[in-house]
């Protein structure tokens, strides 16, 4: 191996053990991270981790974007398995995200919890982050298209008028009914991992939260209108 392809492949490994330490603090710390504790931690000087960070919110964004597409992927490969319609595919999908967020919870809190103060997300986050609800609007639209989704009445209302527009990106006809469905479903998705997570089914729902949880996204998935 050539001396550049040497110094790439230690530059790649010594990347990567900045962001697993970085991963313990966030499960210590919260987003709250200090590249100098880091640094401290991977047993550098403070100094010498700005070759591979610029900043702490570089360091933040290589994670979230790391968060983002671990569970992109984790929901792309759940809803692209053989499934009897595209209601059990949302079903399949969602039980992933679930999955994916209970084996990581710091990872979850980072990219779904409280902003970081301070923190502005680039632009590079956005293709990650959209991962799981453009794969929530494929399984729509395959149902639309496979005459899956029962037909109903669109509803009125100025918002309508800024779903039609995101609809007419999804190609023609799309009523935008089904765009404020699909997004609703990415909603209570979000919201039912995160009040599991966060403790607020605490005293409420303790022994079977799998079994409510899929109670909700057969909630979703017959707002949308799949049978």
């Amino acid at each position: 191996m050539s001396a550049s392809g040497v110094r790439a492949r230690v530059r790649a490994e010594m990347t990567e053990e900045i962001k697993t330490v970085a991963r313990r603090h966030l499960a210590t710390d919260g987003a709250n991270l200090s590249l100098r504790a880091v640094a401290r931690d991977v047993g550098m000087a403070s100094s010498a981790v700005y070759r591979y960070f610029a900043s702490r919110d570089d360091l933040l964004t290589a994670l979230i974007i790391e968060a983002y597409d671990g569970v992109g992927a984790a929901a792309e490969t759940a809803s692209a398995r053989p499934a009897e319609g595209q209601a059990d595919r949302l079903l399949a999908l969602s039980h992933a995200v679930r999955d994916w967020a209970l084996a990581d919870p710091h990872q979850w809190a980072l990219i779904y919890g409280s902003p970081v103060p301070g923190y502005q997300a680039p632009q590079d986050t956005i293709g990650p982050a959209t991962r799981v609800i453009m794969a929530i609007a494929a399984i729509v639209q395959a149902g639309y298209q496979a005459g899956e989704i029962e037909p109903r009445p669109e509803p009125t209302g100025r918002y309508v008028e800024e779903l039609t527009a995101v609809a007419e990106q999804f190609g023609p006809n799309v009523p935008p009914r089904l765009v404020g469905s699909a997004m609703s479903a990415y909603f209570q998705l979000n919201g039912a991992v995160s009040a599991e997570l966060f403790g607020q089914l605490k005293n409420s729902v303790d022994d079977d939260r799998r079994g409510f949880f899929e109670f909700q996204m057969r909630g979703a998935a017959a707002f949308i209108g799949l049978t």
